[in-house]
């Protein structure tokens, strides 16, 4: 990568790791993520793809109480630029595969890193109160914007130390992964996708929502369909659902009903 490339990817690393704790623009999301590095570094298909496989994993992950998500910032962000340094000279697929694979162990490292600058940010709020007791508003800011910015550089600090590595060095590597080895990480990342998406389903599954699983999946086989028609299709279909439901609220199902048009009418079968 030629340095304007490594100073972008930093950015996005910079913003992925910011994102993680604010939620506001999604950057730490590897579909976002990953696209952004494809783009920075010249391979946007390949960031795409990436991006689009650990994000079916991502599905799953979510803080809940005290437990903490895996760190899909940093899982994103590394396994896009090893994803990167691997196309040099490997078969896509493989690059493709290895980084999947990867992307696990670094989010779960990237707990670590989160766990870190958590316990560094406790002194930031401890000065940020004596700042708020002499009404030093400027003060508050100010730590505000540090703690935040420790989040952004905890991802962009390992950015660029991948950044560092040759990628003649992540080639050669990736050339002298046996075939057996190659494909087990091909089918394992298949398999956690898998796991993410059906943690999802397994959260929203409802009867009022399997009608739409069933037709989207037989939509989806028609051949001649574009995902852009499947997207025009999946808007129509909700405001259609949204349009019967209100309707329902207001009266217009005359006898009570529960609220939900669909589930009244999956009942009456």
């Amino acid at each position: 990568m030629n340095p304007i490339s490594v100073l972008l990817v930093i950015l996005v690393a910079f913003f992925a790791g910011m994102e993680g704790i604010l939620d506001e623009f999604q950057f730490h999301q590897p579909l976002i993520a990953c696209t952004l590095i494809g783009i920075v570094t010249g391979h946007p298909t390949e960031g795409i793809i990436l991006g689009g496989t650990l994000q079916m994993m991502a599905l799953g992950w979510a803080n809940i109480g005290a437990a903490v998500a895996p760190d899909a910032a940093l899982a994103s962000v590394a396994s896009a630029i090893i994803m990167v340094k691997g196309l040099g000279g490997a078969d896509t697929t493989t690059a493709i595969n290895t980084a999947i694979a990867l992307a696990v162990p670094l989010s779960v490292a990237g707990l670590f890193l989160t766990m870190l600058c958590r316990t560094i940010a406790i002194p930031m709020v401890h000065f940020m109160d004596a700042a708020a007791e002499k009404a030093d508003f400027r003060g508050v800011e100010i730590w505000q914007l540090l703690a935040i910015a420790l989040q952004g550089v905890r991802i962009a600090i390992p950015a660029a130390m991948l950044c560092m590595i040759p990628a003649e060095a992540v080639t050669a590597m990736l050339q002298a992964m046996p075939a057996w080895l190659a494909g087990g990480m091909a089918v394992g990342g298949g398999m956690v996708a898998a796991v993410g998406y059906a943690m999802v389903i397994n959260m929203m599954a409802t009867p009022e929502v399997w009608p739409f699983f069933a037709l989207g999946f037989v939509i989806a086989c028609i051949p001649s369909i574009t995902l852009i028609g499947l997207g025009v299709i999946g808007i129509a279909l909700a405001l259609i659902y949204l349009g019967l439901k209100d309707l329902a609220k207001q009266g217009g199902g005359a006898g009570g009903g529960s609220g939900d048009p669909l589930g009244d009418i999956l009942n009456d079968y």
